[in-house]
């Protein structure tokens, strides 16, 4: 499966590193070294995957992430030397895909880079439209729409509204839920999950401290249902 890959890094030789592991996997690969380059790039050729640097000059990678799930779906895997959790959250809250704690290696990374792509890959099965009360998910055109309305949507949060709407009041655990996004087993993964899902709520929910449709199912996970019209 070949993509073409931004690689925003601003330490030239570890992001040197990277483009020739994505060259020798198949993929074509850029490298910037700073933020505005990065939106710059993603602008005019429209990458299927950037894999972005957190620390960068002119414009680090959370306000790079921030502005680009304005205006695209491109998937992000943000790189990061913060270890703290609320700094890695606040990525995927800002619409990442996945991460990776520095340091690591570049096997693993192109581990996260193949499942990624792959997930964005995966056939839909059936295109029809599934409707979960005021919800409506289309596997085919890959939108959401609450209300009537169109909701905007990371690849991530889709995956996710996808699979629950495939099964109406079925309890998912996060386990599960990740096997439909990035299927990764790595320490605080689950935590994504909530992650994702709270910003689901936002988009959603009338209230999202009082969901109807995105259910917590306590000491269990979540489930998706019509809640009220």
């Amino acid at each position: 499966m070949c993509a073409y890959v931004l690689v925003a890094e601003d330490d030239e030789r570890q992001a040197e590193v990277l483009r020739r592991y994505l060259e020798a996997d198949g993929h074509q690969a850029t490298v910037v070294h700073d933020g505005r380059s990065a939106l710059d790039q993603v602008r005019r050729r429209q990458p299927e995957l950037v894999v972005l640097d957190v620390m960068m000059p002119r414009l680090d990678g959370l306000d790079v992430c921030r502005i680009l799930r304005t205006e695209s779906d491109v998937l992000v895997l943000m790189l990061t030397a913060r270890s703290a959790e609320d700094d890695l959250l606040l990525g995927l809250e800002l619409g990442a895909d996945d991460y990776l704690t520095k340091p690591y290696s570049p096997r693993e990374l192109m581990a996260r880079v193949r499942t990624l792509l792959r997930r964005a890959q995966r056939s839909p099965g059936p295109t029809a439209v599934r409707r979960v009360g005021r919800l409506g998910v289309d596997p085919g055109r890959h939108e959401v729409t609450a209300g009537g309305e169109r909701i905007d949507c990371t690849p991530g949060e889709f995956a996710i509204l996808a699979a629950m709407a495939e099964l109406p009041d079925r309890v998912f655990t996060r386990g599960q839920l990740l096997e439909h996004t990035s299927g990764l087993d790595r320490e605080s993964t689950e935590r994504t999950i909530d992650v994702h899902v709270m910003n689901l709520r936002r988009k959603i929910e009338a209230d999202p401290r009082r969901p109807v449709q995105l259910l917590t199912v306590y000491g269990i996970g979540y489930k998706l249902t019509a809640g009220t019209s």
